[in-house]
């Protein structure tokens, strides 16, 4: 069936050798809420209302999300009433897409035993998918049993999107809730990037082969010692734990005057 929802594409659009990003957003919510016509709408832009209900499928396409291309893959679930074998999405899903009807509470109830399913499956885990809450149906909106407002009340507590659909008349608006799944994916995903190292520059004497430069003494300084070449490294700044503080002391301490001190952070030049 992926060939039959699938997109065509020619085969030219990009080379072999560099395989597209995958997302993989799985489609939960109770028997009857619309999620085998959201799938079917946004890969043909085709609304149909009668499916086998304990029929489960993947189906792939190669979307452009942002300009930038992506291979999605939705997983159209079958569950009946509720959570059922879990494990064979939440292992397996990028982000989630949780659907009810807003003609219809049963079905808006069975959706927060899905939030909370997978509110404890990302506390056991080190990355945190993404989950929208769709209320589909509004073009049954006369028959309405679910307000707007318990639809975001509902996703602000489980810290989750929310949106509106029509699987049987907009096709953009089903078409932004997937792309959106995909954004919020890439965000995550830039969020657990690593942060790069910051590095300052430091400047070291030259080998002893470097002619040095004796400075004559005045006021009853010491005579110094610079050398006329130096060097200048990247080093990485130290951790506050490896910091160390130094103390340096003028060279009047030799005099009756009391010398000022200065603390520095080793590592650090002053300009």
């Amino acid at each position: 069936m992926s060939s039959m929802f699938g997109k065509p594409r020619a085969s030219s659009e990009r080379p072999a050798q560099s395989p597209l990003p995958e997302c993989n957003v799985a489609i939960l919510g109770c028997r009857g809420a619309g999620k085998s016509a959201l799938t079917v709408k946004f890969l043909t832009k085709r609304f149909i209302s009668e499916y086998d209900p304990n029929l489960e499928d993947t189906y792939s396409s190669e979307e452009l999300v942002d300009q930038q291309p992506v291979l999605l893959k939705v997983m159209d679930t079958a569950d009946q009433d509720g959570p059922g074998n879990c494990e064979r999405y939440l292992c397996w899903a990028s982000a989630f897409l949780v659907v009810y009807s807003i003609d219809n509470r049963k079905s808006f109830e069975g959706c927060q035993r899905y939030l909370e399913v997978l509110a404890l499956h990302a506390q056991g885990c080190q990355r945190r998918c993404p989950v929208l809450l769709l209320g589909n149906k509004l073009d049954m909106e006369q028959y309405r049993q679910v307000l707007s407002a318990e639809g975001m009340s509902l996703a602000s507590r489980f810290g989750c999107l929310f949106h509106e659909v029509s699987a049987c008349q907009d096709f953009s608006r089903v078409q932004h809730v997937f792309h959106e799944a995909v954004r919020e994916v890439r965000r995550r995903a830039e969020w657990s990037l690593p942060l790069r190292p910051l590095f300052i520059s430091e400047e070291r004497p030259c080998p002893p082969a470097a002619t040095p430069l004796a400075l004559p003494t005045h006021h009853s300084l010491a005579t110094c010692t610079f050398n006329t070449l130096s060097t200048v490294n990247c080093k990485e700044i130290p951790s506050v734990a490896q910091a160390k503080l130094v103390t340096v002391k003028s060279s009047r301490a030799q005099s009756k005057r009391k010398a000022p001190t200065l603390t520095l952070l080793k590592g650090f030049k002053i300009f």
